[in-house]
């Protein structure tokens, strides 16, 4: 299991630091990712995708929610006053809940696509300023360990916080 951090550091030439520091400290290029101003960032240095630069995953899990909800009751509906001439049977509203979650989620996840993570907005004027957003996800017996090391190393880096474990199925 992972943690999350962000940590703010104050330029690229720092950003590219941490990077080596977090390679020798033993953290896999592909668990870090740095957030900067469009074209700041090299192109060897790990960007955001747009995964975590959208709120796209919160919006197809709010979608496959409501989408469910609303397939479920649609598909109660059907069952208690079925059309004239059709017979609905139980397994129908299950069918109905599930085209309506995945038709949900979709829709939804389209939409949120549009809509910048709302988990960053706290960092999003500070990366106009110049500023560059280090997101790393490290194993839970090493999150002392890390914050330890970044801030003897580099006191000049903000610690941004850790994100809150979430669950497997929301």
């Amino acid at each position: 299991m992972r943690r999350r951090l962000y940590f703010m550091l104050p330029d690229v030439p720092s950003a590219r630091a941490m990077l080596d520091e977090l390679l020798l400290a033993r953290i896999e290029i592909s668990h870090m990712r740095f957030m900067a101003r469009d074209g700041a960032l090299p192109a060897d240095m790990p960007d955001v995708n747009i995964l975590q630069k959208t709120d796209v995953v919160h919006g197809a899990q709010l979608g496959i929610i409501i989408g469910g909800v609303v397939g479920l009751a649609a598909g109660v509906f059907l069952t208690l006053f079925p059309l004239d001439g059709y017979t609905v049977r139980t397994a129908a509203i299950l069918l109905v809940a599930l085209g309506g979650a995945l038709f949900g989620g979709w829709a939804s996840g389209m939409n949120a696509a549009a809509v910048p993570n709302s988990r960053l907005k706290q960092f999003a004027s500070r990366i106009e300023q110049g500023q560059v957003l280090l997101i790393v996800d490290v194993p839970v017996r090493r999150v002392d360990e890390i914050e330890d090391m970044m801030a003897k190393r580099h006191p000049e880096i903000s610690f941004g916080g850790i994100e809150p474990p979430m669950l497997a199925f929301p």
